[in-house]
């Protein structure tokens, strides 16, 4: 394994062998074992309903060694995931986790390893990774652990995307001087996924699995996407994609939860818009900030094919420039330059001489990026990097000041599963951008599709969506700036009271103010729901670090905030973490059974709504809130529809070899969305 997000599928058997550098990081033996433990079973098991997925990892380790042993390893976060269970098949005893301030789970944790009693902690890395730890794996014998997370998901231009990772992201040198070997499930791997939708899925597809996976439409209209293998390197992301019918109509989604009838409810608002936004028929400008630092090294051939592929579809009227980072920044061309042949392959012939080496100075990169724009055209931004920034200024708030100082669109694209996303949510948030994530398992004209329309089409400025209503508060951030061509919105928030509530869209559109609204009720009581609890939590968890990054907000401040909100909805935060022991082990130390419950509650409705057909959350289908249908990748054109073809246009090209070229062996490319149906 060449990451540390390989290590999720490796666990490290802590032993005598170990350097003292690393024993430092706490990882102390517990007898003499010579051999690292054997991932035998990695089974995931995911059902995507009503905006959100929950993913469960359930795997089967043994211990080949003739003495116990304590052993950890990790798994990358996933974008805006929140952790909220782990368990421990100890025996016939299941042992399950409680979330505590990180010092208390830590402190419950050796003392029970100590003692020589099965425990578990789960600790969030920053943005890297959560770190499990196991105080003891009988010695011959199998352990069997469970984790599983909440992450919302979101539509965009009629295609939802949700993503397992599982390559490594070549950003952590540390980690790639102590792993070796493979990452390799002995004995089996599943992964299973039950796509629900109260509007209709046209179709789904697996990338790069199609030929080993069987996906089935069951008789409600859901998918069930099954992939099973016997023994199984796991070295490539799994991917899903799942494409909503054309001419769906914009919309406006409201899911609540209140438990009880006295108590505080809790609600996503999602929409999805129906707004004429036309292609822009003008030359445009394109200044293209490309990271060649070290980080980038196995992914600097896909930059350099897909920046090529990408110059190649410019027009004669647009215009472009290159600028490169690593230690420090420079510009490959002489300033913009127009899209002619003969500019283009001179640019071409430059960017194919890349080489990848030295720090990641991300600022100075941007900063030059920015450099003499013309406020007389369209300026597109395209960031490709792994951000991970580490020379020169490296403070988010920084990146943050810098951005706000020009009005364009900056694109930015996240390579690899342990790319910086919060500083690059910093980076766009400031300039009203967009950002996403690639993997090399992408579909790559799945990819394009949502991306082309982003450059070539204009979008709603100066937007804001709000709930207005008594007893409403604790809402995510209302002031949105642009909203982009098929860009879904979501917003979480708390209510005190049942009653009907305003839901209002405001933008301005080719210079004209336009409002998009709609009324909905909350009721007195929804038991549907209890997940949004946790996701809800996350997201004020997110909005404490935006705010903390763009330095609105003082550390201890955001500590707080978060520290709170991780105990109040029971998920891990950099503040606080989650130990798993007996009932008598949280009886000795005073920690109640508040996430047992939860889980409890949360499998229950899981279990009701899995009996049930899907319900619709639409709270605007007699009067709309939106004029036309919801943009799509379909191509039907119509009002407000976006007929779209399918050539490659600048940063489609970008995406192109982004997401074609295998990270590894074995990885094979993929066809679109309409390509796999026929």
């Amino acid at each position: 394994m060449r990451s540390a997000f390989a290590a999720s599928f490796t666990f490290l058997a802590t032993s005598t062998l170990v350097a003292p550098a690393f024993a430092a990081d706490g990882l102390e033996p517990i007898g003499k074992v010579d051999r690292t433990l054997e991932l035998r079973d990695h089974h995931v098991e995911v059902v995507i309903q009503d905006g959100f997925a929950r993913t469960e990892v359930t795997q089967t380790w043994f211990n080949p060694n003739g003495a116990d042993c304590e052993a950890w390893y990790e798994f990358p976060v996933p974008r805006d995931a929140s952790l909220g269970e782990m368990s421990i098949f100890a025996g016939e005893t299941l042992l399950q986790g409680e979330v505590v301030a990180k010092e208390q789970a830590q402190q419950v944790y050796e003392e029970e390893r100590s003692a020589g009693r099965d425990a578990g902690l789960a600790e969030q890395n920053s943005f890297l990774t959560w770190r499990f730890r196991l105080a003891r794996v009988p010695a011959n014998a199998e352990t069997k652990c469970r984790f599983a997370y909440y992450e919302p998901l979101e539509i965009d231009t009629g295609v939802g995307r949700y993503l397992y990772p599982l390559e490594p992201g070549g950003t952590d040198d540390a980690a790639q001087s102590f792993w070796s070997g493979e990452a390799i499930a002995e004995r089996s791997f599943s992964f299973h996924a039950l796509v629900r939708s109260a509007a209709p899925i046209d179709r789904v597809r697996l990338p790069g699995f199609e030929k080993e996976s069987i996906v089935a439409t069951l008789p409600d209209g859901d998918f069930d996407v099954r992939l099973d293998a016997g023994r199984t390197a796991l070295a490539r992301d799994v991917v899903l994609y799942w494409r909503l019918i054309d001419g769906l109509p914009g919309r406006i989604d409201v899911i609540p939860y209140r438990a009880d009838a006295e108590g505080s409810g809790t609600f996503m608002v999602v929409v999805t818009p129906g707004v004429d936004l036309q292609p822009l028929v003008h030359g445009a400008d394109y200044s293209f900030v490309l990271d060649v630092s070290g980080s980038m090294q196995d992914k600097l051939a896909a930059l350099v094919d897909g920046v090529s592929r990408a110059l190649g579809e410019l027009r004669d009227h647009d215009r472009f420039r290159l600028v490169t980072f690593n230690t420090s920044a420079r510009e490959l061309t002489s300033g913009w330059v127009a899209a002619t042949r003969p500019n283009v392959e001179a640019a071409l012939a430059a960017v194919k001489g890349l080489r990848a080496d030295g720090s990641t100075n991300l600022y100075e990169g941007i900063r030059a990026g920015l450099a003499d724009l013309d406020d007389d055209r369209a300026t597109s931004v395209v960031l490709v990097t792994d951000a991970v920034a580490n020379q020169g200024e490296v403070r988010p708030e920084q990146f943050a000041k810098l951005l706000s100082q020009h009005d364009l669109r900056l694109f930015g694209f996240l390579l690899g599963n342990s790319g910086n996303w919060p500083l690059m949510r910093t980076i766009c948030d400031a300039s009203g951008g967009f950002y996403a994530g690639v993997s090399n398992s992408d579909d790559l004209m799945g990819q394009i599709a949502l991306a082309k329309s982003k450059v070539t089409h204009e979008c709603l400025h100066a937007a804001k969506l709000t709930v207005r209503g008594k007893g409403i508060h604790d809402t995510s951030r209302e002031l949105l700036g642009k909203v982009f061509y098929g860009q879904q919105l979501v917003m979480f928030g708390r209510y005190d009271r049942p009653g009907e509530v305003e839901i209002a869209l405001e933008a301005r559109l080719t210079g004209q103010d336009q409002t998009y609204r709609t009324k909905a009720h909350l009721p007195a009581l929804a038991v549907d729901h209890p997940e949004l609890e946790r996701l809800w939590a996350l997201n004020q968890v997110s909005e404490a670090e935006l705010q903390r990054d763009r330095g609105q907000l003082d550390n201890a401040a955001a500590a707080k905030r978060v520290r709170e909100l991780g105990l109040m909805a029971q998920i891990v935060t950099d503040e606080t973490s989650m130990v798993v022991a007996d009932d008598a082990a949280f009886a000795r130390h005073g920690i109640a059974r508040d996430n047992r419950d939860r889980v409890a509650t949360e499998h229950r409705a899981q279990q009701q709504r899995a009996a049930q057909p899907v319900q619709s959350y639409r709270v605007d289908p007699q009067q709309p809130a939106f004029p036309a249908q919801a943009p799509s990748t379909g191509g039907k054109g119509g009002k407000g529809g976006g007929a779209m073809d399918w050539s490659v246009v600048a940063l489609a090209g970008l995406l192109a070899a982004l997401t074609l070229r295998p990270a590894r062996k074995g990885a094979r490319g993929s066809s679109t969305l309409d390509e796999a149906a026929r």
